[in-house]
């Protein structure tokens, strides 16, 4: 590409509000035969990151709008609360026994007892704010893992740099913000990961440099078999066999932890979750789907979807399948999947930043837990 067409690629912009329910693509997505497609919920400016709460409330952050949402049910139809404003960067949440915690760019909240006062949050309880302020990859992405600690990702403050000791890694605390370590090194940014529901091991999505290629390096899926050990390449090394044409010099891929999977250059692959439901056919039980949010460092687009990455018995990757699609059309998002959650019923939701809305997956019965249908698309 000639540098007048490198100067034409930039990130995609979102839309400045949702996206009206009747101008949604729902014709437009596809699903393997048999599942269905359909509107969970819209109105949502910015939908990032999606959690469950105990009593079935639906949290959804935010990257741009510096807003946290509540779905709810009421009286068989979803309702959308707003339960934070004004916050910066909110990308982060996490829900534990009642408690919801919401991560900015450099501090972590937690809302206690929030289902019981959705229309009246509580004030916040700061738990942790030595984080960076650094914008570029600044937002984060938070879980709790099967060994209660509180994990946190901190992105590199660049393209492609030597980043300093405190960025390019992942870290693990109490619940209270104590205790801290670092259980990764190497990891560019990171905005998804879970927990494999036999092994415990942590998998997560990385993003790739970009400018280096239209075509490298690849977005990777990794694990963590060490923790606190685990050196994932960045920035030596990329995909796992790819030196840095500026920091790669006298380092080899060799030192570093290889990816499980690669997952398309400059796809920005984003939320991931194991499937753990029972509902979707046997072939998915203890798969991962990831969301891609799509490319911007490439004239010609690709990602905009769902994966779904199947695993042998030793944790290995197997394959890595289209899942949902339909969200580019004529080299132009018509949607961004950025999170995969697993619900209680077995279906998938889908949040899509580009048109504010939370797409649901089902398989079999198409009738949502509100009682309604919304206009179900049966693949093909």
């Amino acid at each position: 590409m000639d540098n007048a067409g490198a100067a034409r690629l930039a990130p995609v912009a979102p839309p400045p509000i949702p996206t009206a329910l009747e101008k949604l693509p729902t014709d437009k997505i596809k699903a393997p035969r048999g599942f269905k497609v359909e509107v969970y919920a819209n109105g949502l400016a910015n939908a990032r990151s999606m959690r469950m709460g105990d009593n079935g409330t639906l949290f959804v952050s935010t990257r741009l709008a510096g807003n946290v949402y509540a779905v709810v049910d009421n009286k068989g139809k979803r309702e959308v609360k707003t339960i934070a404003k004004g916050l910066h960067r909110p990308n982060g949440i996490a829900f534990h026994k009642g408690s919801l915690y919401v991560a900015e760019l450099s501090k972590i909240w937690r809302y206690d007892d929030i289902e019981k006062n959705l229309d009246n949050p509580p004030k916040p309880v700061l738990i942790y704010e030595d984080l960076p302020k650094d914008e570029p990859h600044g937002w984060k992405f938070i879980g709790i893992g099967p060994d209660n600690k509180l994990y946190v990702p901190i992105g590199a403050p660049c393209n492609i740099c030597a980043p300093p000791d405190t960025h390019a890694q992942i870290r693990r605390m109490d619940l209270d913000g104590k205790n801290v370590e670092i259980i990764a090194r190497g990891v560019r940014n990171t905005v998804g990961f879970d927990w494999h529901p036999t092994t415990k091991e942590l998998y997560f999505t990385d993003n790739g440099r970009d400018w280096m290629s239209e075509d490298i390096p690849h977005d990777e899926l990794n694990r963590v078999a060490n923790p606190g050990k685990d050196h994932f390449g960045f920035p030596f090394c990329h995909q796992g066999d790819l030196t840095d044409n500026e920091q790669g010099w006298g380092r080899s891929c060799s030192e570093f932890v290889k990816p499980v999977a690669l997952l398309g250059p400059h796809t920005a692959a984003l939320g991931m979750r194991f499937y753990t439901g029972t509902s979707f056919p046997q072939q998915y039980r203890g798969a991962i789907f990831i969301a891609r949010h799509g490319a911007w460092n490439r004239s010609t687009k690709i990602g905009g979807d769902i994966v779904v990455a199947q695993l042998n018995r030793d944790g290995s990757v197997r394959s890595v399948e289209p899942f949902l699609t339909g969200f580019l059309e004529n080299n132009a998002y018509v949607g961004r999947p950025v999170d995969a959650l697993v619900i209680k019923d077995g279906s998938l939701l889908v949040s899509d930043d580009y048109n504010g809305a939370i797409w649901r997956v089902s398989y079999g019965d198409a009738r949502t837990a509100g009682g309604e249908r919304r206009r179900p698309n049966r693949g093909q």
